[in-house]
């Protein structure tokens, strides 16, 4: 027996939230009756789940890409500007596929994609401090001081960011490029600690995702995560 939004999930309908979302709005149905309130336990080898009169089935097979997401793409099924999206590449791969978390349009570098649901709410829980690496390049001359502060956390939207590894790697002209590993998921954090210092991000690539690297996977292609990288990430999953 599982929960109904997770049976969901874990068949690629939806992620874990869209799905709750799915069930809400009366979409799904078990075994003919509509259903709406979370938390109702299914049984897959008996039930019947269908969304929008279509039956649906768990996916046995999972899946685990590793995508260079370039700018200019938004980490969405679809966007209301009309603006490419990253699943975009993805319309004619066997199984549907979810983005583990979000890279901004202006962000570039590594994107996790899966249709795993189970593995993608751990890894993006806050529980689990994903460790998230970038190579960020920023206006101005960064300070010695400012990389403490950076370390220690600074204050954004009222309560202050989990400490964070940062090293200076080098300057270029009057910009730095600085790489930046944080555990925290906040909406634009890493641009929004440099701002709080008075520094514009003017490029931000994401070079590392827990135990995964980027490493020279060319821009706008995807690869299949190797079987070690995959036992690397269910040891992240569980707290191995």
């Amino acid at each position: 027996m599982m929960r109904l939004q997770k049976y969901l999930s874990t068949s690629g309908v939806a992620s874990r939230r869209a799905s709750e979302k799915l069930i809400a709005d009366g979409h799904v149905t078990v075994n003919g009756k509509r259903v709406t309130e979370m938390g109702v336990l299914v049984d897959e080898t008996r039930d019947r789940i269908a969304v929008n009169g279509k039956q649906v089935r768990p996916e046995a097979e999972k899946h685990y890409l590793a995508y260079n997401k370039p700018m200019g793409e938004v980490t969405t099924a679809s966007d209301p500007e009309g603006r490419a999206t990253v699943m975009d590449k993805f319309q004619d791969y066997p199984v549907r596929l979810f983005p583990v978390g979000r890279l901004d349009y202006d962000s570039e570098g590594l994107l996790l994609l899966t249709n795993d649901g189970d593995m993608m709410q751990a890894l993006l829980h806050p529980s689990r401090e994903v460790p998230k690496k970038y190579l960020v390049k920023v206006s101005g001359k960064v300070t010695e001081d400012e990389i403490k502060h950076l370390r220690m956390g600074v204050e954004l939207e009222g309560r202050l960011t989990s400490p964070a590894e940062i090293r200076l790697v080098r300057y270029e002209g009057l910009s730095s490029v600085v790489l930046v590993t944080i555990h925290e998921g906040r909406n634009r954090q890493v641009r929004k600690m440099f701002e709080v210092l008075g520094h514009t991000v003017q490029q931000l690539k994401r070079i590392g995702f827990g135990p995964i690297s980027l490493e020279d996977l060319p821009r706008g292609n995807w690869r299949r995560l190797t079987p070690a990288e995959i036992r690397r990430l269910k040891e992240l999953q569980h707290g191995v």
